[in-house]
């Protein structure tokens, strides 16, 4: 693809914040625009488009990396839902909704800050940059889910594709068995991991360098000081701005674990010995190639070429011909999970397949053995 439209391509996020502020003033079932445009448009014209499985030349690779657009594009992001979410709660405050048209704006509004604004987290959690660990932090905080700082980087990346991995979904086991089982076992060993840090520092896991205390208070006093700012502009208690917030960030948080279960379902290392398995290799993750929607989610679904070298940036993520891929892209295999029976008849067939696969393959040199 012409290296110029590849550019402009990661700037078709913006669509969506923009959709759920025209559907909000359009009013009525207008909100529900982004919705509509994520889960049904998107994904027609992911299949029409198709696949892009070209990779960046070997030897462009470090100057694509070090393009300074690429961090700009997700700079501007956490700038652009910073705003949108303080707009949200603001709005939110001041007009009445019918219940369909705050269902249908909540939905819109999460499909923004988990769909798009988790990934972008995701993407600049795992740079070395503390101007981008901080941006990542920031986005993570507007859906009350910054333990995920933690637990993906120093527990998700060690243990994934192995029992110990809450993010990791079992073979039929539901979308919904699996979101009570990551979302609180993946905040328990946050807090878990950080302890364990803190104590080969020799440093009281109740001090103020312990950043799962911070983690826990900041999405409270984020939304309680735009609780109390709306309050005293509207001179009421805006109750509809914690009620807003906190939903919008359950719906955000929920759509963050559907791609969990998706990109990594069934997924399982070989046991080596007790307690080692495997090194990680590009059969570990679930992968989609579709183009378009590639460009809404920074190449997230590249997801084994991610898993093989986290701090790779997404511009420069490799298509693998051997990595299981999924038939169709994110937001469709989105919707498949949350129908058990059409999801474990479509993918278990394809759990089969990957585990011939990887019965006949040879070992892969990639990354560490996890024990």
């Amino acid at each position: 693809m012409n290296r110029t439209l590849r550019k402009i391509g990661f700037f078709s996020a913006f669509i969506l914040p923009l959709l759920v502020v025209a559907g909000f003033y359009g009013g009525g079932w207008w909100n529900y625009l982004s919705v509509l445009f994520a889960f049904i448009l998107l994904p027609l014209i992911d299949q029409l488009i198709g696949l892009d499985t070209s990779n960046i030349p070997e030897d462009e690779i470090k100057i694509v990396s070090e393009e300074f657009y690429y961090r700009f594009v997700t700079y501007v992001w956490t700038y652009v839902q910073f705003a949108f979410v303080v707009w949200g709660v603001f709005v939110i405050a001041r007009r009445d909704l019918s219940v369909l048209e705050w269902i249908g704006f909540t939905l819109g509004f999460a499909v923004v800050t988990g769909g798009i604004g988790i990934t972008v987290a995701h993407e600049l959690g795992h740079k070395k940059s503390s101007l981008e660990r901080l941006y990542s932090k920031i986005l993570l905080m507007t859906v009350c889910y910054m333990h995920f700082y933690i637990e993906h980087n120093r527990g998700h990346h060690v243990m994934v594709a192995t029992p110990e991995d809450p993010a990791t979904a079992k073979r039929n086991e539901s979308f919904y068995s699996f979101w009570v089982r990551s979302v609180f076992k993946g905040y328990a060993h946050a807090w878990q991991l950080e302890n364990e840090r803190l104590r080969k520092k020799g440093k009281s896991m109740m001090s103020l360098d312990d950043e799962m205390i911070a983690f826990a208070l900041l999405p409270l006093l984020f939304c309680a000081s735009l609780t109390v700012i709306a309050s005293l502009l509207m001179d009421r208690i805006t109750w509809e701005v914690p009620v807003f917030f906190f939903t919008q960030s359950i719906l955000a948080f929920t759509l963050l674990e559907l791609v969990n279960y998706v990109e990594h379902y069934g997924i399982a290392r070989r046991e080596i010995s007790p307690g080692k398995y495997e090194k990680v290799n590009p059969l570990h993750s679930w992968n989609a190639s579709h183009m378009l929607s590639n460009f809404f989610l920074f190449q997230l679904q590249r997801h084994s070429d991610h898993h093989l070298t986290a701090h790779k940036r997404y511009q420069v993520l490799d298509h693998h011909d051997e990595s299981p891929q999924l038939p169709f892209g994110y937001p469709t295999m989105i919707m498949l999970a949350l129908i058990p029976p059409v999801w474990f008849g479509i993918m278990n067939a394809r759990l089969d397949s990957w585990s011939k696969k990887k019965e006949e393959r040879l070992s892969y040199p990639a990354g560490p053995a996890v024990g």
